[in-house]
C-alpha cells in the first residue's frame, strides 16, 4: 500500500505488468473455460453450476475492499467531485449510447452488455492508475465509494431502460436481488472489514486488504471460466462480432480522453486533477457490472460477453493513457523551465 498526504491507502499491487498479467489471466480463463466446455460439455455445466457462489466470493471481495471513510475527503474538493459525477453519469452514457447504437443495433443481449460496461465507472484499480499517472490519489479515494454507491443505486434504471422491450429481466425480483446480493453483503463486509481494522495491527490489515485486492481478479477470472465452460456452444456462435465490441469500445476510450481533454482545458485543471479525471472516466467497473448482471439476469452469456470483452482491453489501455499523462506532464515541465 501507499499512503496519500490525506492518509488514505493506495493499491500498490497494481502497476503495468500487473495489468498485462491480469489480462493474461482473463484470456487464460476464457480460452480453458472453452477448451472444457467444448470437449467435455457435462464437465462445463459442472462448472457453471458453481457460479452462484464465485459470484458471492466476488461481491464480498468487492465490498470489503471499499474504504467509506474517504468519502469526507471528497467535501474538500466538491467541484472536482461534482464534475466527475457529471462525466462519468451524464456525458459518458451518451457518449456510449451513440457509440452501442453505432455497432450493436438489431443485437439488443450484445448491446445491452456493451452499454453496461460503458456505464459503470471503476470503484478499484484506477486508482493504482491514477498514482503511477502522479495523479490526485486522495481525491481518486473518496470517489470509489462514492461511484460505488450511484451505479448501484442508478442500475435498476439502467435495467430498466435498456431491457423493458426484450423481456429477458423479470423486474419484480430486482428488489429482492438487489437486497440480497448487494445490500446484505455489503453491510457484512464492511462490518468484517471494521472488525479486522480493529483486531489486527495496521500491518497485518494492510496485507489482508492487498490479498483481498489480488483475490478480486482471480475470482473474477473464475467466474469468467464458469461462463465460457457452460455456454461455449451459443458464445460460439457470436465469435464474429467481437471485432465490432472491441472496435466500439476503442472509439469509446478514444471519445472519452478527447472529453477529458477538454474538461482540463475549460475548467483549468491542474495536472493531478486531470490526471484523476481521465482515470476515473477511461476506467470501468466491469468486475462488478459482471457480478450484477450475472444476478440480475441470469444465464444470458451474451450479455456477459460483451463486459468480458471490455475487461480484456482495458488494462493495456489503462497502461497506455498513464503513458500518454506522464509524456504530456513532462512537456509541461520541460515548457516551464524553458
Amino acid at each position: 500500500m501507499t499512503v496519500t498526504a490525506s492518509g488514505q491507502a493506495v493499491p500498490s499491487n497494481v502497476n503495468s505488468t500487473t495489468g498485462l498479467a491480469v489480462t493474461a489471466l482473463l484470456i487464460t480463463a476464457i480460452v480453458a473455460g472453452s477448451i472444457v466446455g467444448l470437449s467435455s460439455p457435462t464437465a462445463g455445466k459442472f462448472l457453471s453450476s458453481g457460479t452462484d457462489q464465485t459470484l458471492l466470493v466476488l461481491i464480498s471481495l468487492l465490498f470489503f475492499c471499499v474504504q467509506l471513510r474517504s468519502v469526507a475527503h471528497g467535501f474538500a474538493n466538491a467541484r472536482f467531485i461534482t464534475l466527475a459525477l457529471l462525466a462519468n453519469y451524464v456525458i459518458v452514457p451518451f457518449i456510449g449510447l451513440a457509440i452501442a447504437s453505432l455497432f450493436l443495433q438489431g443485437k439488443p443481449l450484445l448491446f445491452t452488455g456493451l452499454m453496461i460496461y460503458f456505464l459503470a465507472p471503476c470503484t478499484d484499480w484506477f486508482l493504482g492508475f491514477t498514482h503511477m499517472a502522479r495523479g490526485n490519489t486522495a481525491l481518486g479515494a473518496a470517489l470509489l465509494p462514492i461511484n460505488m454507491g450511484v451505479q448501484l443505486l442508478l442500475y435498476p434504471f439502467w435495467l430498466w431502460a435498456l431491457t423493458h422491450n426484450t423481456g429477458i429481466v423479470d423486474f419484480s425480483t430486482i428488489p429482492n436481488l438487489l437486497m440480497q446480493w448487494f445490500l446484505v453483503p455489503f453491510i457484512v463486509a464492511q462490518v468484517a472489514r471494521a472488525l479486522c481494522a480493529k483486531i489486527f495491527s495496521s500491518s497485518v490489515f494492510e496485507r489482508l486488504t492487498n490479498w483481498a485486492d489480488i483475490a478480486i481478479p482471480l475470482a473474477t477470472s473464475a467466474l469468467i471460466l464458469q461462463i465460457f465452460a457452460g455456454n461455449i456452444a451459443m458464445l460460439s456462435d457470436h465469435v464474429g462480432t467481437i471485432s465490432g465490441i472491441l472496435l466500439a469500445i476503442f472509439l469509446f476510450f478514444v471519445a472519452t480522453f478527447l472529453m477529458n481533454e477538454g474538461m482540463a482545458r475549460l475548467f483549468r485543471f491542474d495536472y493531478p486533477e486531470h490526471a484523476l479525471m481521465t482515470m476515473t472516466t477511461a476506467a470501468r467497473n466491469a468486475p462488478l457490472m459482471l457480478a450484477v448482471t450475472a444476478v440480475a439476469i441470469p444465464d444470458q452469456p451474451l450479455v456477459y460477453m460483451a463486459l468480458v470483452v471490455g475487461m480484456l482491453v482495458e488494462f493495456p489501455h489503462l497502461t497506455a493513457l498513464k503513458q500518454l499523462l506522464l509524456a504530456q506532464k513532462g512537456r509541461k515541465i520541460t515548457k516551464l523551465q524553458s
